[in-house]
């Protein structure tokens, strides 16, 4: 037996810690919320006694959002569907997947309202693994375009996760009420009202702010200062007006642009990555000779 009076000491300490998380659980859990916003603030409260910390608690107030939200709150609308032609030639195709970044392409056929089926950009790669020109000659989409699922506008996102994990996958058409495409949902989209934004390998570093793929092709921070700009592109844009690049296009497009939407100053060609309902945030810039 262990007479040590420190350590005697210590195991008491630990075990009136221990006791004191308990006690702080046991008060959470019989506080009995009346609501949706009662949860929250029990939620908070228990955030603030250090139960979980910050990032726990914001992903648990996205799981409660979700099971709240519709399909049309996150979706891409129609407008704004990156998509191949159903007959398009492989040549044809390859400057869209390697333009949008994206891995899924919606394929229709004659109009954005008669869609075929989903184009995965990994699908394509055996025609160029051997370079065989007949091969591709051969090219069809239809040999390779996987199946396309349709969901209602109306679907609340917690029912579609589950039906992307169940039915294994990531990318779902949006109808609207008379049948016609209103856009489209990725599961990233569903997992972001969650975690937060994802960021993916055509992100740029958090210290960066301009991120070169090709001599003519480049993502850019709208946060980029306009000094900065100037000196890497060789650029004029005036400086004494606005500090940043976002304030520059904000002028130009003349109201808070959406994702897709682009405009075209001097040499310079942006397109829309992401935005909100107040700013820019990620552009696309191509360098037009």
């Amino acid at each position: 037996m262990n007479n040590d009076p420190a350590i005697s000491r210590n195991g008491q300490k630990n075990g009136e810690a221990k006791r004191s998380l308990l006690d702080r659980i046991g008060q959470v859990l019989n506080a009995e919320p009346r609501d949706r916003d009662d949860l929250v603030r029990i939620l908070k409260e228990a955030q603030r006694n250090r139960l979980f910390d910050v990032d726990a608690l914001s992903m648990i107030e996205g799981v409660l959002q979700v099971s709240e939200m519709q399909v049309r709150d996150i979706m891409i609308p129609r407008a704004q569907m990156v998509v191949v032609q159903r007959d398009a030639a492989l040549q044809e195709i390859l400057p869209v997947v390697s333009q949008s970044s994206h891995s899924r392409f919606p394929v229709v056929g004659e109009n954005r309202d008669e869609v075929v089926g989903i184009l995965l950009a990994k699908d394509l790669l055996p025609f160029f693994i051997e370079s065989d020109e007949p091969q591709q000659q051969k090219f069809s989409i239809r040999d390779i375009m996987r199946k396309a699922v349709f969901v209602p506008e109306s679907k609340r996102l917690n029912m579609l996760l589950k039906e992307f994990k169940s039915g294994r996958n990531h990318m779902a058409i949006v109808r609207d009420e008379y049948g016609g495409v209103a856009g489209l949902v990725t599961i990233e989209d569903v997992l972001e009202q969650i975690v937060g934004e994802i960021v993916d390998e055509h992100d740029i570093d958090e210290e960066g702010f301009i991120l070169k793929h090709h001599d003519h092709e480049y993502t850019v921070k709208a946060l980029t200062p306009l000094e900065e700009f100037n000196a890497y592109f060789d650029a004029h844009f005036d400086e004494s007006e606005f500090d940043t690049l976002g304030g520059v296009l904000m002028k130009s497009f003349g109201h808070v642009p959406e994702r897709g939407e682009t405009v075209q100053i001097d040499r310079f060609l942006f397109r829309v990555l992401k935005s909100d309902s107040r700013r820019i945030h990620l552009l696309h810039l191509d360098i037009v000779e």
